[in-house]
């Protein structure tokens, strides 16, 4: 992270020079008398003032643009919900400007298909968490099957779209199953294991110092603690500069 912000530093300096040198130019080249013009002494300094203005303008578009593109990616995910707690996750996301990626269990989803819609219309990913919540290397290819299925059934009966993600429950999938099911697994690459305690501190210390860019975080939106630690953890890694995404959005690119 330190090395792409002192990257960072020396485009800025580097732009900054470049645009010194060009309003240095163009103001040299604005200040040449033209002998076959009869420009008057008003109109070139106008002339001057307006090329120095656009210039400034599409120097600092130019660097906006590069900023806000080349922000390290980083995607926040919650599992097993939704429950009671994700109502006040998603309003710290929403007053944030963040997009998260859900994966639901299909038990869940008919208790709180209200909560489910208001996940899809305010623009998180949902994503597939199987129905009762079950590991699928323990079940038969077609019990896996019928809890994907199921659970994909129930989400696009509120929100009008299938499910293209799953993360398989304690991070175990069958392969296999991919021949017959159009789902990509999804895992996760920092896990600091909210489930087992109500220590906020300790579940954001667990986050916070080891993340990275193209990280994806695993958390849980069915415990207070864990959602109370996201918002945490999401205030601070803005702060140094990192961009929330949806978990497409990493492997897509």
């Amino acid at each position: 992270m330190k090395e792409w912000k002192l990257k960072k530093v020396i485009q800025i300096l580097t732009a900054c020079l470049v645009m010194i040198v060009v309003l240095n130019v163009s103001g040299i080249s604005m200040k040449t008398i033209d002998i076959n013009k009869k420009e008057s002494k008003t109109n070139r300094r106008d002339s001057n003032l307006q090329m120095e203005s656009e210039t400034r303008e599409t120097i600092s578009r130019i660097l906006n643009e590069q900023i806000q593109t080349e922000l390290p990616q980083i995607a926040i995910t919650f599992d097993d919900g939704p429950s009671v707690c994700t109502p006040a996750l998603l309003d710290g996301l929403k007053e944030r400007g963040v997009k998260a990626t859900f994966f639901l269990v299909g038990e869940n989803v008919e208790t709180y298909p209200d909560i489910v819609k208001r996940i899809y219309e305010e623009g998180h990913l949902i994503g597939n968490h199987t129905y009762h919540h079950v590991e699928i290397t323990k079940l038969s290819d077609e019990e896996a099957m019928y809890e994907i299925n199921k659970t994909d059934e129930l989400i696009a009966a509120i929100t009008g779209q299938r499910v293209q993600y799953i993360r398989p429950p304690f991070g175990v999938w069958q392969r296999e199953l991919e021949n017959y099911l159009d789902v990509l697994p999804v895992m996760w690459t920092v896990d600091p294991l909210d489930w087992t305690t109500e220590n906020i501190d300790e579940v954001v210390n667990k986050v916070v110092p080891q993340a990275k860019e193209n990280d994806i975080i695993l958390l849980h939106d069915c415990y207070k603690s864990s959602v109370e630690a996201a918002l945490r953890i999401v205030d601070l890694l803005k702060a140094e500069g990192f961009e929330f995404v949806t978990v497409d959005k990493l492997i897509l690119e």
